[in-house]
């Protein structure tokens, strides 16, 4: 169950394919190999109304949620993190090489005796890999 929410400036919808951004970090997610395919979630959510820095409405930003159930290694969480910030940076390089773009990302534990879960989705991916 890795949850990843992107909260973005609505500058940034002309900047960015969001869309694309989303399913970029789907598929690094799914890639470090210790995030569960049937339970990756990713979406994004546009600020409307936003203050940034100096107050300037040029400035922009992408900050990136992923919330994950508890009980994995440090380095194992860390290495994930590494590598699904390393793909948003890569996917961003040329909207921040031309606009100010603060980009931030943080990995945080859900207490699995307080998450319940259920679903059909693992159902439906017969045949593929968890």
């Amino acid at each position: 169950m890795p949850h990843i929410v992107v909260d973005y400036s609505a500058n940034m919808e002309d900047r960015v394919d969001m869309a694309a951004f989303c399913d970029v970090l789907r598929r690094a997610a799914i890639e470090t190999g210790v995030l569960p395919l049937a339970g990756v979630r990713v979406r994004a959510f546009r600020a409307d109304h936003v203050s940034i820095a100096d107050g300037d409405p040029a400035h922009g930003y992408i900050d990136i949620s992923l919330r994950l159930r508890g009980g994995r290694e440090l380095a194992t969480r860390k290495a994930a993190t590494a590598h699904v910030f390393a793909a948003a940076e890569a996917f961003l390089a040329p909207a921040m090489a031309r606009h100010s773009i603060a980009l931030s990302f943080e990995m945080r534990d859900i207490d699995p005796d307080l998450s319940p879960k259920t679903g059909t989705i693992r159902d439906h991916l017969k045949g593929r890999p968890e």
